[in-house]
């Protein structure tokens, strides 16, 4: 039996045995003409029955209704965290948004909830003005109704600025699926998962120019996806083959894609090792690097300035070189800081023209190798901030401590969407998250189950490696985290609106107004109102410029 039903904002994260009556009502909210919005219908339900969901409103083109499906985590938090958890045990999380027409049943008694996104298209911007969303939900014997009211501000939120990539993985693709690399259903799945990527938020793409050397078990190799067919022609001497590479390109600028964030030339956590690389020896496809060589070993660096001779006139012709970001090794300890440097200069040597990041967040390791573009985790980036030409951060796993912006299942939403606030006011130009759709567990040991496993086998606390979930036909399917993420990079993108109206000083002031101390990546009010609240403020300061 439906006992209520209340409307909540897209930060509450409802539980199984949440208490509908603690849960904030959220009766009005506002938005731009071109920016997506999400509320959710929070349900007590007594008993298992299909609960139908009717809307009434000027926006019902604009709505996409799911319903908040939970998923298990058997490692909800690791062991260092802080107080600004929901809960870190083992158990069902609200996460995946299973899309819904009419309605749905549940499985069992308890507290449920209904995602509503308002969301433009791409021929049609929101129409400006107020409108009211009356939301009905039945079943056969009862019936109850909310209702809230949504203004539309005629303004238009600005281009995105940030760099934003999520690691895509295309071996955990074909693996959940079943097809191999480059067939018909690679390409449309590629092109699928791209376009969800896009439509939040993500603009560049990590390029698997050689399968990417990324959580890997020392010795062994994830699945190839290298896009550079290469023969070997003897004497040393390479040829290479670049149309694969091309049509990789052409459809994720079909898709939106902007930049290009080639694999990493080196192994991860060092450089000391090539990645793997296959190449056409006397006809035959083999493995011609990898585990066994030596990363600054002559035999491979006589094939990367063959390599990065031809790769920039592929680049050229292409008219990317301004679009395209380089990658030494991924995460690379202080220990490692010979090895990298090692590897570090010759690639710097091979591409001194190009944009060249690596995740590290180590300042003394950035400066001693001249990294002029590193990227810090969020709970180091204070050592790297006012001495980078240009601010990036990251995070994954580690990042669970010192209250710093995660997306987590245990952790509140407004942990996730934060970091639209501190990137504004820091100006950060880019940020990088490792994990879109990875479906293995840690060291790509074996393929998971994603409704399943979602902490990749208990080594990642649950939310780290994925935002995506594997859906029929190919398509990917959204989380809520990945909602919520989007709307922080949407309030990025209001802030700089209203900076181009007050100036960034101004702006600054706003946000930071009823905070006890300055917003930074560790200090910031940890409630679902302030932000909600803030956010109001923003709008109404760019609705009196229009």
């Amino acid at each position: 039996m439906l006992k209520s039903i209340k409307a909540v904002s897209s930060l509450e994260k409802i539980f199984i045995d949440s208490d509908v009556s603690d849960l904030t009502e959220l009766k009005h909210f506002s938005m731009l003409k071109n920016e997506k919005k999400s509320f959710q219908i929070a349900l007590d339900i007594t008993d298992s029955e299909f609960i139908n969901i009717d809307i009434a409103s000027s926006l019902n083109d604009f709505l996409n209704i799911s319903v908040v499906k939970n998923v298990p985590s058997d490692l909800a938090a690791p062991k260092r965290t802080d107080n600004f958890y929901i809960k870190k045990v083992p158990g069902l999380y609200p996460d995946l948004l299973l899309p819904v027409s009419e309605g749905c049943s549940f499985d069992s008694s308890g507290t449920f909830a209904f995602w509503i996104e308002i969301s433009p298209s791409e021929e049609k911007l929101l129409p400006s003005g107020n409108h009211n969303i009356v939301v009905t939900a039945r079943t056969k014997s009862i019936s109850y109704k909310t209702e809230l009211s949504v203004e539309v501000i005629d303004a238009l939120l600005p281009k995105q600025t940030l760099i934003y990539t999520n690691w895509i993985h295309t071996d955990c693709l074909m693996t959940y699926y079943g097809f191999k690399a480059f067939t018909d259903e690679y390409w449309e799945t590629l092109r699928n998962y791209l376009n969800k990527a896009v439509k939040y938020g993500m603009n560049c793409v990590l390029t698997p120019i050689f399968t990417p050397p990324l959580d890997t078990e020392i010795g062994k190799e994830r699945p190839t996806v290298q896009l550079v067919k290469i023969n070997t022609a003897g004497n040393g001497a390479y040829s290479f083959d670049f149309s694969l590479l091309k049509k990789w390109i052409s459809i994720s600028k079909e898709c939106g894609i902007e930049y290009f964030e080639l694999s990493h030339f080196f192994t991860q956590w060092g450089a000391k090792h090539a990645p793997k690389i296959e190449a056409c020896v006397n006809g035959k496809e083999e493995k011609i690097f990898g585990w066994n060589t030596k990363a600054t070993g002559i035999e491979y660096k006589h094939f990367l300035r063959q390599f990065a001779f031809a790769l920039k006139s592929f680049l050229r012709k292409e008219n990317l070189e301004d679009n395209v970001l380089i990658h030494v090794s991924d995460e690379p300890p202080f220990s490692s800081l010979m090895s990298y440097k090692k590897a570090s200069r010759i690639i710097h040597h091979l591409f001194p023209e190009y944009k060249i990041i690596d995740a590290m967040s180590s300042y003394p390791l950035a400066k001693i190798c001249n990294v002029r573009y590193p990227i810090p985790a969020n709970d180091y980036i204070g050592s790297f901030i006012g001495k980078t030409e240009e601010l990036w951060t990251y995070y994954c796993s580690a990042q669970s401590s010192k209250n710093v912006s995660n997306r987590f299942f245990s952790m509140p939403s407004v942990r996730n969407r934060i970091l639209g606030y501190q990137m504004y006011k820091y100006s950060v130009k880019g940020f990088l998250h490792w994990g879109y759709n990875f479906y293995f567990s840690q060291y790509s040991r074996n393929p998971i189950d994603p409704y399943k496993v979602t902490d990749a086998g208990k080594a990642f606390a649950s939310g780290d490696s994925f935002i995506v979930y594997p859906g029929d036909n190919f398509m990917p399917l959204n989380s809520l985290r990945l909602n919520v993420f989007y709307d922080g990079l949407q309030d990025m993108m209001a802030l700089q609106l209203l900076e181009t109206k007050i100036g960034k000083e101004a702006v600054v002031k706003l946000m930071e107004d009823s905070t006890d101390k300055p917003i930074t990546f560790s200090e910031y009010p940890h409630n679902n109102s302030w932000l909600l609240e803030n956010r109001e403020k923003i709008n109404q300061k760019i609705k009196k410029y229009i």
